[in-house]
């Protein structure tokens, strides 16, 4: 089966192809730059352009929109319950409610998976990464324009928690822990550090998880920070980086796929 993962985020929507046996990339991914404002008619345009660059992969022809690929997963950043995208909180509002599975199903020529962008990573990260074999409650954590969260019990995935949303300091954490906030502030590494740990202690003390993993672009710089967080959950970095989005995202199309079948 050739699976194609698209990961839309803040500043780029990037693709590849994907390997379910190795977990990795069969391809060199493609980026383009996430249009700004993110609205919904920009972003379904891009993603169309992004599957376009795999068209023929497989050998099928080229120019048949979505050819050579059996299945395609897209993540979102934020809430997606059966297609549609319930929240907005770091996108165009226009994604309220959107219908984006029909949307980028018009745009790439066949139906396609979406999945929230956190969840994605997070499946990626238990299939192959630092949660694989894991028992018990792991939370993967990303951080990047906002805080995105997949929870995980004995490796099943409960969809769509917001835990970036959890109230610190009367306000939404990922305002003050998030990565765009620490570029924002201009913080050193140690002081955004012990945002996070804060962060962290609220998210250990609800959840008393087996494992936190730290996914997003962060997780490329952990040494310069996971030093300075001391909890009593190991908390390590995802393994996968930043192509985990792609590769759950294709991981999470393919299970639909089988289903469908």
């Amino acid at each position: 089966m050739s699976v194609l993962g698209i990961d839309i985020g803040g500043s780029g929507i990037k693709g590849a192809p994907v390997d379910l046996v190795a977990g990795d990339l069969a391809a060199d991914r493609y980026r383009l730059e996430t249009p700004q404002p993110a609205t919904v008619r920009g972003v379904v345009d891009t993603v169309g352009l992004v599957a376009r660059q795999f068209a023929d992969a497989g050998g099928a022809t080229a120019g048949d929109r979505g050819a050579g690929i059996d299945a395609i997963g897209i993540t979102f950043p934020g809430v997606v319950v059966d297609g549609v995208t319930r929240t907005a909180a770091n996108v165009d509002k226009g994604w309220l409610d959107a219908p984006a599975a029909d949307l980028f199903a018009e745009a790439v020529g066949r139906p396609v998976t979406v999945v929230n962008d956190a969840d994605a990573a997070g499946i990626a990260e238990m299939r192959f990464g630092a949660g694989r074999g894991r028992r018990g409650t792991t939370i993967m954590l990303t951080f990047g324009t906002g805080i995105g969260s997949a929870l995980f019990l004995d490796g099943r995935l409960v969809p769509n928690t917001e835990l970036g949303h959890l109230e610190l300091h009367g306000v939404d954490a990922e305002l003050r822990a998030s990565d765009r906030a620490r570029d924002v502030e201009d913080l050193s590494w140690p002081q955004w550090a012990h945002r996070v740990q804060r962060y962290l202690q609220h998210v250990e003390m609800l959840f008393q998880p087996g494992l936190i993993i730290i996914g997003g672009g962060v997780s490329k710089k952990a040494d310069r920070f996971l030093p300075h967080i001391e909890l009593r959950t190991p908390v390590v970095p995802a393994v996968l980086k930043n192509n985990a989005g792609i590769i759950g995202a294709a991981l999470a199309a393919a299970e639909a796929a089988s289903e469908r079948s």
